[in-house]
């Protein structure tokens, strides 16, 4: 069910965004980016060309915090490993070695 319901809202936002560019097709504005201006530029244009450069704004942030997480988890991974080894009770024996060596002899 989360499959048809996944579809169909990619399906719908499809049909808003063909709708958008029917409508607003003709719509020419002017984008000041702060160090040019640029005159008569489609809306369509404007508006997915802000959506893609939202998306890819994203995707670099979330690598950034992801990168940082694992970095985190890397560390902590190694200092807790440090300290099992540091705990480890080296004069622990095997139960089973001798069980095992019985079993080679003659």
């Amino acid at each position: 069910m989360s499959r048809l319901a996944g579809a169909a809202g990619v399906f719908a936002v499809l049909v808003l965004v063909m709708f958008f560019a029917r409508w607003n097709g003709g719509e020419l504005v002017t984008l000041n980016l702060g160090f040019r201006t640029f005159y008569r530029v489609p809306l369509t244009f404007v508006a997915f060309g802000s959506l893609i450069l939202g998306m890819i704004v994203m995707l670099l942030a979330g690598l950034h915090a992801d990168l940082r997480v694992r970095r985190f988890l890397r560390e902590r991974l190694e200092e807790e490993d440090r300290a099992e080894r540091q705990r480890v009770d080296r004069n622990q024996r095997d139960l089973f070695a001798s069980e095992a060596s019985e079993g080679e002899g003659p």
